[in-house]
This record gives structure tokens, C-alpha cells and sequence, in this order.
């Protein structure tokens, strides 16, 4: 069988409006602005194909694998009461395109260059339904908050914690001395703040050191 490159509409493979979804299927709602002479269902098609197996044109390895089986389908499209030009694209997506208790793989795949796609002005996630399939791969944390009490040896009452700030800037000595007044006037925990990581003023084994001798010492 002979391989014919070339672009072809999206809507051609990813536009299913006979799809019926399942009870496994990942479903998200995107409400999607075309750009200027982009059909609805050609945006909606773009945005499932995008998102899961499809590409600007046509490659020969697609003949290698089920597109079929894996590919995103966009399979309704609603208008925006009231908007001009806006749209709800429904897109259905197989549980097998994830990896199992990822959130990272699951919102690359479904947020990610999508938002960057030429045929669309503006798009945006409205909502996802994640099935218990899915769901149920997540492990959860590994133990309870009976655990974290017995590790603390505090019952009876909420736990207490803070975020050390300023949250950037502190040397890690001042971070441990922070640490200390913080466990030294009754609470039971701190934690860093999103933006801490191993920045120059405070590298991550410096923090780390300085963060253990305040717990020993309060």
C-alpha cells in the first residue's frame, strides 16, 4: 500500500458526531474561538487532535499503530449563548492515552499545545470528567492522619503550620532560625513555599542542614 503525504482537514478523522461516549472516557468541554474562516468543527477536530495522536500532516507512521483506538474525538460542538463565535467542543479520549495515577501526563496531554494552536483565537478548559477508572489508579497518600499524629506524638487538637516568608530572599541560615522561632512558639510544622527550590542565596543541602538543627533544637 502506497503513502501519499500532505495536510488534510482534522474534522476528516477527528470529527465523530456519531460517537457515543463511554463510561471509561476522559471527557472534556473546551470552549474554543476559531480564527477567522476555521469552521467549528474543524477547531474542535484540531483541539482532539492535538491533544492526543494527530499532527499538521500526514506521516507515515501513523500506519503503525490504531489511530482509531487512540485517537481524541470531538464529537459535539455547541454554541455560546450570547457570545459571537464561541463554541463548546466536547472531546471524548481514551483511558489509554494516559499514564496510570499521573496528573502531570494527563494536563501535557489535555492543556498543553493546544493553547499555543493557530486555528484558534482563544480556547480555554471548562470542564473534565474524570472516570473512576481512571481515578482509582491514583494510590493516594501512603498513610493517614493517624499516622502524622503518632509521628508528631499530637492528639486532640488541629495540627498547626506555617510557610516560612518572605518566601524568596532568606539565606538558609536565617530560613533555619525562621524555622525555629516558628516550631519554638508551638507550632508542629513549617513548610516551603512553591517558589523554594535551590536558588544561589540558598541551596537546597544548606537549607536542609540549617532546617535540621532548628528541629533538634526546639
Amino acid at each position: 500500500v502506497g503513502f501519499k503525504a500532505g495536510v488534510k482537514d482534522y474534522r476528516l478523522t477527528y470529527y465523530t458526531p456519531e460517537y457515543k461516549t463511554k463510561d471509561t472516557d476522559i471527557l472534556a468541554a473546551f470552549r474554543m474561538t476559531p480564527q477567522p474562516g476555521v469552521p467549528a468543527e474543524e477547531a474542535g477536530a484540531a483541539v482532539a487532535a492535538e491533544s492526543s495522536t494527530g499532527t499538521w500532516t500526514t506521516v507515515w507512521t501513523d500506519g503503525l499503530t490504531s489511530l482509531d483506538r487512540y485517537k481524541g474525538r470531538c464529537y459535539d460542538i455547541e454554541p455560546v449563548a450570547g457570545e459571537e463565535n464561541q463554541y463548546i467542543a466536547y472531546v471524548a479520549y481514551p483511558l489509554d492515552l494516559f499514564e496510570e495515577g499521573s496528573v502531570t501526563n494527563l494536563f501535557t496531554s489535555i492543556v498543553g499545545n493546544v493553547f499555543g494552536f493557530k486555528a484558534l483565537r482563544a480556547i480555554r478548559l471548562e470542564d473534565l470528567r474524570i472516570p473512576p477508572a481512571y481515578s482509582k489508579t491514583f494510590q493516594g497518600p501512603p498513610h493517614g492522619i493517624q499516622v502524622e499524629r503518632d509521628k508528631l506524638n499530637k492528639y486532640g487538637r488541629p495540627l498547626l503550620g506555617c510557610t516560612i516568608k518572605p518566601k524568596l530572599g532568606l539565606s538558609a541560615k536565617n530560613y533555619g532560625r525562621a524555622v525555629y522561632e516558628c516550631l519554638r512558639g508551638g507550632l508542629d510544622f513549617t513548610k516551603d513555599d512553591e517558589n523554594v527550590n535551590s536558588q544561589p542565596f540558598m541551596r537546597w543541602r544548606d537549607r536542609f542542614l540549617f532546617v535540621a538543627e532548628a528541629l533538634f533544637k526546639s
